[in-house]
């Protein structure tokens, strides 16, 4: 039997008394270890987490905050062998993909480390100028933001264990907040392993990093008025968290990133092989093929103009057409497995779900595997499939297909295809692709209501854009809508969900002495 994963709550490590879920290598269908949470203490882990993580977190300052954040590069960077190779038994990830997830997490906990460090010796942040109350400045209002005296509960997804714990933890940790995670038992050894490490290393108080793995049940019932849950996920999930009596009744501070039809749209004038072209056929390839399209930022709908809609149908299956699927141990695959085999019948359900007002353009979920056995592996090739009619098929819009498949649509005229765009109704990010900065800033701004981030890309970016999929940590990460009407990352701004505001009124001597 495989070993059974240990949980970290209050402070100490806990194994389930139950037997166990277990993780599988999606590609070699082999028990990697178990996960279970039967038993737990609940009560007292968060309890222990608020009390313990949470006062001992606020007594340091942003600096001395970050200077934990600093250590924790130091801890993951380490391991980050051990941490490839896990990712690759358990999540199906060829080495580039590992690295967007494991390097992506590190590269964000770098970032808020020196923009922490900045943020000086100071236990609270000030909002804006101080202003006058009256005629004289003798009674003054000062707001400012103190950080919440609660536990952040994350409940992640399981297509980035290593980065989505970590690009929530970064900005938690450093506003004084203790963080329990509970990954999706898939893929929940990278993150168990990460936590065990940094935990062992001692470089964060007790109580500051906990881990639960296995059944969520129970989590939400423990969370406070002061306390905030992150969730990533389905939007069937997100609204029974939105429901529950924590959010319902306590009011705690809920944060969704949920489903997300994402698109790219080429603007009108591009011709088949101009570069504004090319760089949209090569931006879908990569957003189709990377972590086998198992991103939230992945792209989904392809917006193209409806004279170039046959060229794009060609150019991108010809790319596609050289993507190696199968073992990611094996040097010449370029695209793993997805996550495990339900997920691969997730995907093949909504192909079913997509094929009543879709053709096939381009099809490679029956080529042959490298080094793996199609009877076993959660392998699939791309799919792309396209529909003459964007309007009538109203299922592009709805379904989004979690792994290696997008849907090409031609739109009429550039209305229409921001139109097309919106039909999403609300998602993660769009990408714009042209050569005129003009009619691209204007279609940025025709979009951003329903999209969390637009990704305009010109030929004179081609080499210095950061990809339409990949989530800086500079930049807000979430979208209206169905995307879950969250927000994550944005540099500092990602601090706010961790804050409480407040308006302080007294005197300009009481206001200086806040020592903000």
């Amino acid at each position: 039997m495989t070993d059974l994963l240990a949980n970290h709550v209050a402070g100490r490590w806990q194994s389930g008394t139950g037997a166990g879920t277990p993780l599988f290598d999606p590609v070699l269908g082999t028990e990697l270890a178990r996960v279970d949470a039967t038993g737990l203490d609940l009560p007292e882990a968060f309890s222990f987490a608020r009390a313990q993580g949470g006062r001992a977190l606020r007594a340091l300052t942003y600096r001395q905050r970050a200077g934990l954040l600093a250590a924790i590069v130091k801890v993951l960077q380490a391991n980050r062998d051990a941490y490839y190779e896990i990712a690759t038994a358990n999540c199906g990830t060829v080495k580039n993909d590992s690295a967007v997830d494991i390097d992506g997490a590190i590269f964000t906990l770098g970032q808020y480390a020196k923009w922490g460090d900045a943020l000086g010796d100071v236990r609270a942040l000030r909002d804006g100028d101080a202003v006058k109350l009256g005629k004289e400045p003798v009674f003054q209002s000062q707001h400012l933001q103190v950080p919440t005296h609660g536990v952040a509960l994350f409940i992640n997804a399981f297509n980035f264990p290593s980065w989505g714990l970590w690009e929530k933890a970064a900005p938690a940790l450093l506003s004084g907040v203790p963080v329990i995670v509970k990954p999706a038992t898939a893929t929940a050894w990278l993150t168990q392993r990460m936590v065990k490490d940094v935990v062992d290393a001692g470089v964060l108080p007790a109580g500051a990093l906990s881990v639960i793995c296995g059944s969520s049940a129970g989590l939400m019932d423990q969370l406070q008025p002061f306390d905030v849950v992150s969730f990533t996920g389905s939007a069937e999930t997100a609204a029974l968290i939105r429901s529950h009596p924590a959010v319902a009744e306590r009011s705690v501070r809920v944060n969704i990133e949920a489903d997300s039809l994402n698109s790219a749209l080429l603007l009108p004038g591009a011709a088949p092989g101009s570069e504004a072209f090319n760089l949209l056929v090569r931006e879908v390839v990569r957003e189709m093929t990377v972590k086998s399209g198992q991103k939230c930022t992945a792209i989904r709908r392809i917006l193209v103009p409806a004279e170039v809609y046959d060229a794009a149908a060609e150019a991108i299956g010809a790319k596609l057409a050289g993507v190696t699927v199968g073992n990611p141990r094996n040097e010449n695959v370029r695209m793993g497995s997805l996550v495990s085999r339900a997920q691969l019948n997730a995907v093949r359900d909504g192909l079913d779900a997509l094929a009543a007002q879709t053709t096939v353009l381009h099809d490679s979920s029956s080529k042959p595997l490298i080094d793996a056995d199609p009877a076993v592996a959660a392998c699939i090739g791309p799919v792309l499939l396209g529909a003459r009619d964007a309007d009538a098929a109203q299922r592009v819009h709805d379904v989004e297909v979690f792994g290696p498949v997008a849907t090409l649509l031609p739109y009429n005229d550039l209305a229409h295809g921001i139109a097309l765009a919106h039909r999403g109704q609300g998602s993660l990010v769009t990408s714009l692709y042209g050569s005129d900065d003009a009619a691209l800033a204007q279609a940025a701004l025709s979009v951003a209501p329903s999209h969390g981030r637009v990704h305009v890309i010109t030929p004179e970016v081609a080499q210095a854009h950061t990809g339409h999929g990949n989530v800086m940590p500079m930049s807000m990460h979430g979208g209206p809508g169905r995307a879950g009407g969250g927000a994550e990352l944005g540099g500092l701004r990602a601090l706010d969900f961790y804050h409480r505001k407040s308006a302080v009124q007294a005197s300009p001597g009481v206001l200086a002495a806040l020592g903000l």
